[in-house]
């Protein structure tokens, strides 16, 4: 059994969704793990990271639309010492996740034909995220 561990930052321009699934790639091709589990975190509350669609990028503006009406910038939140938008950023992160498992198999992410790992910023101004590939097998 064979652990291997890669730390990777994206910088975020503002929400949206932000495609990693090269990077987790080449943490998994790096490792050299032919068949196992491939976990990546995001360490942040303020953002998310997702499995989803990768053809049609109106399925990604629809997500937007619809997470923006689950958890309004225009409510009054108690939370808001870092803007309008910080407290909406921790429903909207909390009500996806920040973790993904993916199988390994033949060296490769199992992922679906349709599928890509997208880290999912939810806050207005840009960030840095931090994501951690860690990899588990043989």
């Amino acid at each position: 059994m064979t652990v291997a561990s890669k730390t990777f930052h994206v910088s975020t321009k503002g929400p949206g969704l932000y495609d990693v699934t090269a990077e987790v790639r080449a943490a998994l091709a790096e490792s050299g793990i032919t068949v196992g589990i491939c976990s990546v975190f995001l360490a942040h509350t303020s953002a998310s990271l997702v499995t989803q669609e990768n053809a049609d990028p109106s399925v990604l503006r629809d997500l937007q639309k619809w997470i923006a009406r689950v958890a309004p910038e225009s409510d009054a939140w108690e939370h808001d010492a870092e803007g309008p938008d910080d407290m909406p950023s921790h429903i909207r992160a909390s009500i996806t996740k920040t973790s993904e498992t993916v199988p390994v198999q033949r060296g490769k992410l199992a992922l679906g034909t349709w599928q890509a790992i997208y880290v999912w910023e939810h806050r207005a101004r840009p960030h840095e995220r931090t994501v951690i590939v860690t990899v588990i097998g043989e």
